[in-house]
């Protein structure tokens, strides 16, 4: 087991109607003037944001609304909103939705606190991120984990490019999680997100770190427990205890738990944010429809390793190590499949790509082949290319 430190702030409150605690929440991480960001028209349409500015209004806060976040967040979105929040004054902010309203809501408290600093500067590496206000989170869709993770992923659509900023200056001070409020999803919306659940964890689980038993039970049993809520929520949407399991597995999977102690690879993710910073490809569906192309390519680094996950999650004990490893990709891309996610590049709605739209893709998540990404095994532009390819049917 490596060295680690591992902080996570996030106050978790959890249950049936726990928004009415908004109020109270932003008083006690000092909130005066809440700048709050949501994203298309279902929380206005359940009545959720006219609930909460009800509660914020009955305590004596000031609060100013911004909605249209869309999926695969944008920069220029943010930085309209950072100029927005700059002229209210706020001094928090509260994401009210899912991952793209929760990673812009922190792009905006970064600009805030920063108005002197372009935000992709912060994104590009150029400037480190050094302050920051204070963000607040009411979950609504159970997937990316942005709620208690220290990382935000932002696309610059002039550039191309999806990046994420790690820092703890991402850990949101609270996050309210109801499962009630996640009813009125629609399937491909709750399918996409268990996608980003499972490979939040798978790229922390594949690893050539050994002799990290505990933190392998919590990612194993994670999986496990996703395996077996998926198909019950996705047939029953408004099942409490399923829809429970599977935002708590969400918030669990990015908060950093499930790779204490080793190195995360992350490497599908970069492939995937490649994906949709071209073509806005749903991040869950990106991620599915280039794991099992990733993974064939790289496994035979540890067929030990992917023959455990195969025993652990789903069931496969009999056979070579390196049997056991292709029949838990296969077990996994049937997975995939069952919750009517894509397992290849031609099931998305770009369709099957031409050659050169999957070289300017390997040229984009390794910046014209001048560096590598993923750590389990680094993957450079020819290998990218590679990977990209066998997806590409």
């Amino acid at each position: 087991m490596q060295e680690f430190s591992f902080h996570c702030p996030t106050e978790i409150v959890f249950g049936r109607g726990v928004e009415e605690h908004t109020a109270e929440l932003l008083r006690k991480y000092g909130a005066h003037r809440v700048f709050i960001v949501y994203g298309g028209g279902s929380v206005i349409k359940s009545g959720l944001l006219a609930r909460v500015e009800r509660v914020i209004t009955a305590a004596g806060l000031a609060f100013s609304v911004r909605g249209g976040v869309r999926p695969n967040p944008r920069l220029s979105f943010a930085r309209e909103a950072v100029r927005e929040a700059i002229d209210f004054e706020a001094d928090f902010l509260l994401a009210v939705g899912g991952g793209s309203v929760i990673d812009t809501a922190k792009a905006v408290a970064h600009g805030t606190a920063n108005p002197e600093t372009d935000l992709w500067d912060f994104w590009s590496g150029k400037k480190e991120l050094k302050k920051s206000l204070p963000v607040g989170v009411i979950l609504t869709l159970p997937a990316a984990g942005s709620e208690t993770s220290d990382s935000s992923v932002l696309t610059n659509e002039e550039t191309g490019e999806k990046a994420g900023l790690p820092s703890p200056f991402n850990r949101p001070a609270f996050a309210i999680l109801n499962p009630e409020l996640a009813f009125s999803l629609s399937s491909p919306q709750l399918a996409a997100g268990i996608a980003d659940i499972v490979m939040h964890t798978l790229e922390r689980y594949m690893t050539h770190t050994e002799g990290n038993e505990f933190t392998d039970r919590i990612a194993e049993a994670l999986l496990q427990n996703v395996a077996k809520y998926a198909p019950i929520v996705l047939a029953h949407h408004k099942n409490y205890e399923a829809m429970s399991e599977i935002m708590w597995c969400g918030t669990i999977s990015h908060c950093g738990l499930t790779g204490l102690g080793r190195d995360k690879d992350f490497s599908v993710h970069k492939l995937g944010h490649a994906l949709s910073a071209r073509y806005d490809t749903n991040h869950g569906e990106s991620l599915t429809a280039l794991w099992g192309a990733w993974a064939r390519a790289v496994y035979e680094d540890r067929s030990d390793r992917f023959a455990r996950f195969a025993e652990k999650v789903w069931g496969v004990d009999a056979g070579s190590a390196e049997e056991r490893a292709r029949a838990g990709i296969r077990r996994t891309e049937e997975f995939f499949r069952s919750l009517k996610l894509p397992t290849s590049l031609g099931e998305l709605p770009t369709g099957v790509l031409e050659h050169g739209a999957l070289e300017a893709l390997a040229d984009n998540v390794t910046a014209n082949g001048t560096k590598t990404v993923g750590t389990f095994h680094p993957v450079d532009r020819a290998l990218a290319l590679k990977i990209y390819e066998a997806a590409n049917r």
